[in-house]
């Protein structure tokens, strides 16, 4: 199992999002990751108790503002991201860390299933010297275990601009339920994720 080897605001630089109020309050944090589809990855992080926000988009590419069309042709250098903001006092960045590399394929370079190209890849872009310390440990922790057939081939890099996707494919599991790629692909991956992480969901 991982767990045993594992011991919408957008702030460019992770700073704190919190509003003004106690003292005391941790301040918000950002994670981004591409596990594939951003539905996936965006209906899965939703329902995770601590995560405040999550927005699906497009990170890591040369082209300014790109809509979905570009970035499916897979020439954009773009990725599939999600961007997800959350409390550091409910949720930490390596209980994060477990729910990315359990819920994707992290051996398979530039796709996801059916879902193939570079704008599918797996991908961390980390958001300080911390996060990415600790995507790098637990990637390697991860590959000595020998939990996949394969090497791991997340990409772990500096956070880039993100660009939120238009209007439509945000909560899109949730407005869409009975699309035939959310039945197929979606639901799976939400209901694997609900029955081992039981634990850590939103109780609304």
């Amino acid at each position: 199992m991982v767990t045993d080897a594992l011991a919408a605001a957008e702030s460019p630089d992770n700073q704190p999002l919190a509003p003004d109020g106690e003292d005391k309050a941790q301040p918000l944090q950002l994670a981004t990751f591409g596990a594939g589809c951003f539905w996936c990855v965006e209906a899965v992080f939703q329902q995770l108790d601590g995560v405040v926000s999550v927005k699906s988009g497009y990170s890591g590419g040369s082209v300014d503002n790109p809509t979905y069309e570009q970035v499916c042709r897979g020439n954009t250098g773009h990725a599939e991201v999600c961007q997800i903001q959350f409390d550091p006092a409910k949720v930490s960045f390596d209980d994060l860390l477990e729910v990315f590399w359990k819920t994707h394929d992290p051996t398979t370079l530039n796709r996801q299933g059916a879902d193939v190209g570079t704008q599918y890849r797996s991908v961390i872009f980390y958001h300080d010297d911390q996060q990415k310390a600790m995507a790098e440990k637990r990637k390697q922790q991860l590959d000595k275990a020998g939990l996949w057939p394969r090497p791991i081939v997340t990409e772990i890099s500096p956070a880039k601009k993100f660009y939120v996707a238009e209007d439509y494919h945000q909560n899109y599991f949730k407005n869409n339920p009975f699309n035939g790629y959310c039945q197929a692909v979606v639901r799976p991956k939400v209901d694997k994720f609900r029955a081992v992480f039981r634990d850590k969901l939103k109780t609304e």
